[in-house]
């Protein structure tokens, strides 16, 4: 039972294993349970652009190139919900065993590098395709579903609940935060004075002039795949030479990151769904950032800097060029920072809120593993926000008194 999700995986996945698909209708309905690898991309794709909630890390481009190739997050497996041929619902899962090495009956949504794990839901029929996702988990034999990452207030979690209410059945949440998200409709010389004050932004102003001193400042779109595909390399090159480097967790520094992030942003790139943007002086990058874009959200994924204008805050100059990028676009009504909700560089300039959280789906009313299930989940939780804690009284600059 720990290993529920990944009996239906056996070997290292491949983009390519994307067209050996499985049929939809009624050869899908015999298997509740499938590798990840297995759903038609081509479907994948109509879903994406029918889902009631965007989210640029479940688009198919971006979940196959994590699935094939990122370190620790490989071989996921799905359940799916169809109508008739049509692809409207689909949650990839890992066990929990493999996601928090706990040996229970549950499924948990496989982690897509970046930190929204909302599902897609044909919008159209979002309810079916939630009671659909849930009984198919509980025919793959679990009791319970971990939705992590997951929005809130959104049509999936609507949805999710709506079916569960008919049960007599409540979500339980786990843990929720708020992170910083744009409001792009607005008028970002507005936004800007309004989230950072006269004072901040006359400073941003001299340190760009001193930038200037540098070379020409200037703000860079690529979306094309081949220029996608080169302001990628300077985007890894400045991440692999900031803090991120010396850390070891820069994407270029492990091999199955670095092939995943080229696949990725190259398959998005061919959609129009992703942007690498990049803050020069000169000839010298001083900032990059990779930015996703489904439906009218546009996804802030990393931010990489040239720690030699570090005393000109090149990502704050990358992030206000970007706001100011972003509210221009008539396609793009909000952004997702998709940062830690203490994020200290993009909290202030983004001011709006977005809720997320882990949620507990009961799949049966008064199943007694649940509340094991739960009682595990919280003591994970407890232990972490300790350990969260811990490290930051570690890092806390000491006091001069002291």
């Amino acid at each position: 039972m720990a290993e529920i999700a990944d009996r239906a995986t056996i070997r290292r996945a491949s983009i390519k294993d994307a067209t050996n698909t499985l049929a939809p209708g009624a050869a899908a309905s015999r298997r509740p349970l499938v590798p990840l690898t297995s759903i038609a991309a081509d479907q994948w794709r109509r879903l994406s652009e029918a889902a009631g909630e965007p989210n640029g890390y479940y688009l198919p481009g971006w979940q196959l190139a994590v699935n094939a190739f990122a370190s620790g997050r490989t071989d996921a497996s799905a359940i799916a919900a169809w109508n008739g041929d049509r692809l409207i619902g689909l949650m990839p899962l890992v066990s929990m065993w493999r996601a928090y090495k706990m040996p229970l009956p549950a499924l948990v949504s496989a982690h897509p590098y970046g930190t929204l794990c909302t599902p897609p839901l044909d919008r159209a029929t979002a309810t079916e395709a939630a009671a659909q996702l849930l009984r198919r988990g509980r025919d793959a034999g679990a009791h319970a579903l971990v939705l992590r990452d997951i929005s809130l207030d959104g049509v999936v979690m609507k949805s999710f609940a709506e079916v569960l209410r008919r049960d007599g059945i409540k979500p339980r949440v786990l843990q929720s935060v708020s992170r910083a998200c744009l409001d792009a409709a607005r008028d970002a010389d507005e936004l800007l004075l309004e989230a950072l004050g006269a004072k901040k932004l006359k400073e941003l102003r001299r340190q760009r002039h001193r930038l200037a001193e540098h070379g020409e400042v200037r703000f860079d779109v690529a979306r094309s795949p081949v220029e996608v595909a080169a302001a990628l390399e300077i985007f890894l090159a400045l991440e692999a030479s900031g803090w991120k480097g010396a850390r070891g967790t820069a994407l270029v520094q492990n091999d199955g990151d670095a092939l995943f992030i080229r696949h990725a942003t190259a398959a998005l790139a061919a959609t129009g769904q992703c942007e690498i943007v990049t803050l020069r002086a000169g000839d010298t990058p001083a900032a990059a950032g990779i930015v996703l874009r489904h439906q009218d959200r546009a996804f802030f994924f990393k931010i990489g800097v040239n720690e030699r204008f570090a005393k000109f805050s090149p990502g704050v100059q990358l992030t206000s060029d970007l706001t100011r990028h972003l509210c221009a676009d008539p396609a793009i009504a909000s952004a997702d920072s998709t940062a830690s909700p203490d994020h200290p560089m993009i909290n202030p300039i983004w001011r709006g809120r977005f809720a997320i959280g882990d949620v507990l789906i009961p799949l049966r009313a008064g199943d007694p593993v649940v509340s094991l299930v739960h009682a595990a989940m919280m003591v994970r939780h407890t232990a972490r926000a300790q350990v969260r804690r811990a490290i930051q009284l570690i890092r806390k600059p000491k006091s001069k008194s002291a």
